[in-house]
């Protein structure tokens, strides 16, 4: 009876602490969400510079979010397939964006393509990276491949390899197994992974600050717009931009728990 009523206590002791931190976080979003009022929400949010920010938001996370999953769905099966030296090093390498500080990331992206012969070039043919659109999407790219590559990195090595060896013995190559058998049993991963690496992306602040500038209807994402009515006063419009963000998180956060799952990262 007594080893029950302290399991019992210890139970409680440890819920207390899950429900004093859901408090805590429900707080600080209803503390947003409920500053102003929903007509003066809508009609922020359909304001000009917001509705340049959402726009501008979307085309740069969906085309960051495409090349992170174009560049890492062939790099992550190959780390989660193939033994090769040096494979150990490329991982911890490619895992380093995750714990860069974003605006560190940042300096790099704006060192690499402002001041290099590299940068030099590209900017030579049109292709200009620092204070434009195009510096948001590699900033975002910069920021978030790593969490992409994790992802699908831990979907393949959870699919067992013989499904692939029993389609060779059938008469698919590599390429054609992989394609075949490997993407189609990936799909909850590749998924999860898409949108939850979007949503990162049409958060991401820091390393896109650095790179494209905080320039109004020119560089502003939603994130861009929350600084720069914040830095002026300009509260509501600030508390939209936050708004939307919200949103957009809880969404991709329930569409990330329902098709991939937390538990598939590690």
């Amino acid at each position: 009876m007594l080893n029950k009523l302290k399991q019992s206590g210890f139970k409680i002791f440890t819920l207390c602490f899950s429900l004093l931190l859901t408090l805590f976080i429900l707080s600080v979003i209803l503390c947003v969400v409920t500053h102003t009022t929903f007509g003066a929400l809508i009609t922020n949010i359909v304001s000009k510079e917001i509705q340049f920010a959402i726009r501008l938001s979307l085309i740069t996370s969906i085309i960051s979010t495409f090349l992170c999953i174009v560049v890492s769905v062939p790099a992550s099966y190959a780390l989660a397939r193939y033994k090769f030296v040096g494979k150990s090093f490329i991982n911890t390498i490619l895992d380093i964006p995750l714990a860069l500080p974003p605006l560190v990331a940042g300096v790099g992206l704006l060192l690499l393509f402002g001041t290099t012969s590299f940068g030099k070039t590209l900017a030579s043919v049109g292709i200009n990276f620092v204070f434009t659109p195009l510096g948001i999407i590699i900033a975002q790219f910069f920021v978030n491949i790593s969490f992409m590559l994790r992802i699908m990195r831990s979907t393949f090595e959870g699919i067992n390899p013989r499904y692939e060896y029993v389609a060779k013995t059938l008469g698919c190559n590599d390429a054609k197994a992989f394609w075949k058998i490997t993407i189609p049993m990936a799909k909850g991963g590749l998924l999860a992974g898409s949108i939850i690496t979007w949503s990162k992306a049409i958060g991401e602040f820091g390393a896109a600050l650095m790179v494209a500038g905080a320039t109004r209807m020119k560089t502003e994402t939603l994130p861009i717009s929350l600084y720069l009515n914040m830095s002026c006063g300009e509260l509501n419009l600030a508390i939209s931009a936050a708004t939307i963000l919200i949103i957009i998180s809880i969404v991709s956060l329930f569409v990330f728990e329902k098709y991939g799952g937390i538990a598939r990262l590690y």
